[in-house]
């Protein structure tokens, strides 16, 4: 297994790899549209927009998602009980502490975002804090700032906007079939029918194209934050219990959140879209390891 720091690393490379990849993947877009309609200007705006796309992503990508999420920042007398918690377990490892968002919702959950300490989150739902007993919450606090502490969020928060993005390129396609390429002549019909073809592999590689970056992330990541956290409380058994009450909570209510999205599903401690997530087809493209794999790590010594 990877220490730490050479996790890090690995993620930190990722992160600019997928930068790469987006922006090659925007310009030859803005080529090929320039190209048939001989507009150069397009290419030229296709490169400005992916070198803003991406620096955007860099550094607003943590308010998005907390927008994504209908989160709220948690009121410091309200929820004080969990801001000390969360000042405690950063405070013993040298970190800042993150800002804290309150999610209202039933099913419980939590999720870490940002580009780095400084600009981090931790977000834990209603649901979460109503069936989970103290040592159980710590647990799930640690294993958010553990992903804090690995800079998985380096990449994972950009992967939300990144990968939207390429449904909303999908859109575009689309709109362009139906609403494009109309006029007269051999160009327009050429223009037309390339379009409808780009705009249908689009629509159709998209969401495998969202789940090919999920995985990049890794299922691999929970795993680590999971023994990274357990380290921080010296006690897994209280992260265990509390993945055993998320897990038994799906399977008993469904565990749909009422904002999940694919986008950020990698995102949550558990996948937002509950039960579902863990059936037929959809389970082989779940984006988390088996809640009792998890459990048997922590409580196993195998971490």
């Amino acid at each position: 297994m990877k220490t730490l720091y050479q996790q890090q690393s690995s993620n930190v490379r990722k992160t600019w790899a997928l930068v790469f990849v987006f922006a090659l993947v925007v310009i030859a877009l803005g080529w090929f549209i320039s190209y048939y309609y001989g507009n150069p200007n397009i290419l030229y705006f296709a490169v400005l927009f992916a070198v803003f796309m991406n620096i955007g992503s860099y550094w607003f990508s943590h308010k998005i998602v907390v927008g994504m999420s209908g989160a709220k920042e948690a009121d410091t007398i309200q929820h004080r009980d969990i801001h000390n918690l969360l000042e405690n377990l950063a405070i013993s490892q040298g970190m800042q502490k993150p800002k804290l968002y309150i999610i209202q919702d039933s099913v419980p959950n939590a999720f870490a975002t940002g580009r780095n300490q400084k600009n981090s989150v931790v977000a834990v739902t209603t649901g979460l804090l109503q069936i989970l007993d103290k040592n159980e919450l710590e647990g799930v606090l640690a294993h958010e700032l553990s992903h804090i502490k690995n800079k998985d969020m380096l990449i994972s928060t950009m992967v939300v906007v990144l990968v939207g993005f390429v449904v909303i390129l999908s859109d575009m396609f689309l709109r362009g079939m139906i609403f494009g390429g109309r006029g007269d002549g051999d160009r327009d019909n050429k223009l037309g029918g390339i379009l409808m073809i780009v705009g249908i592999v689009l629509m159709i590689l998209s969401p495998i194209i969202a789940q090919l970056v999920h995985f990049a992330v890794s299922r691999k990541r929970e795993f680590v934050a999971d023994a990274t956290g357990a380290l921080m409380t010296r006690y897994p058994e209280g992260l265990a219990g509390a993945l055993q009450k998320i897990e038994e909570y799906s399977k008993t209510r469904g565990g749909e959140m009422k904002r999940a999205n694919h986008a950020m599903a990698h995102l949550y401690i558990s996948n937002p879209f509950g039960a579902k997530a863990k059936k037929g087809w959809s389970k082989m493209w779940s984006t988390h390891p088996a809640t009792e794999d998890r459990v048997e790590a922590l409580l196993g010594g195998q971490l």
